[in-house]
């Protein structure tokens, strides 16, 4: 089950689903207020749409499931897992929204974008940008190399861009979302608890050039939860699976076969459950 970043949407796993779906069953949502999920007034806020990530678990995807988190979808993903480990049989996070390790300066240029939104008149530069240019500025800001991205995948993100358009509550559906995310986040102590009472195996993938979430917090991360397997992508940003998909699916299947085969064959019986029952 993946779920994408802010900003993101379903074909931020594009790439990597032909590599894993020979051996696996994977499902991958639009979040409220991404994709083609508008928010239609559904809260478009970290904690709603984990609400809406369970319903996926629960009524499409079928529970147990493997959790793949990008990014904030990594976040809710883990809050997932905290709420409902019945539900959750496993965790790949995927450069996730982590706490910044308070020693590491933000990267200025992240920074700066993140405050735009926040400034007065966001709303008009985001309706003057075409939709278009909106989705390669975020592939840019999340990629170490964008060159590394195919033609045809860098085009389904301009064509879903195209047919997604502008409306009115874009920018507020946006906002809330980011706001929530930073808020979840400057609760450190209470989001380390959370992590600290996972109980699923979990495997952590970062890119050590990310300018969103600097590798310091996946390492800070990584030492505090011996139990998970880490694994760190040389040169690659906040998407490895769309940077380096290859790698990425050979780090999730190994893991699938290691410490993560308890997740997989609960996933896998799920899995055969929901087919037979839509069958």
């Amino acid at each position: 089950m993946a779920v994408h970043g802010l900003g993101g949407s379903h074909l931020n796993w594009i790439s990597l689903a032909p590599l894993l779906t020979p051996t696996c069953r994977l499902v991958a949502l639009d979040l409220a207020g991404f994709g083609h999920t508008r928010g239609g007034g559904r809260s478009t806020s970290v904690r709603g749409n984990q609400r809406l990530l369970h319903r996926f678990v629960t009524e499409v995807a079928g529970a147990p499931a493997i959790l793949v988190g990008n990014s904030m979808g990594g976040l809710i993903s883990v809050l997932e897992a905290a709420d409902h480990p019945q539900d959750v049989a496993g965790l790949v996070l995927i450069d996730p929204a982590l706490p910044p390790d308070l020693r590491t300066r933000p990267d200025p240029v992240t920074a700066a974008i993140f405050a735009a939104h926040f400034t007065p008149g966001a709303a008009r530069r985001r309706a003057r940008t075409t939709p278009e240019q909106a989705a390669l500025d975020i592939l840019w800001l999340c990629c170490a190399d964008p060159g590394r991205i195919p033609h045809e995948v860098l085009e389904a993100h301009l064509q879903l861009a195209r047919s997604r358009g502008y409306y009115a509550e874009m920018e507020s559906e946006f906002v809330l979302a980011t706001r929530s995310l930073l808020w979840t986040l400057a609760r450190r102590r209470q989001f380390r608890a959370t992590l600290d009472g996972i109980d699923v195996p979990v495997l952590l993938i970062h890119g050590d050039s990310d300018r969103l979430i600097p590798v310091a917090a996946a390492r800070s991360a990584a030492r505090r939860h011996r139990r998970w397997r880490y694994e760190e992508l040389r040169g690659v940003g906040h998407v490895p699976q769309l940077e380096l998909p290859g790698r990425t699916a050979e780090l999730v299947l190994d893991w699938l076969d290691a410490e993560g085969v308890s997740a997989a064959e609960a996933a896998r019986a799920a899995g055969r459950r929901t087919a037979s029952s839509t069958a």
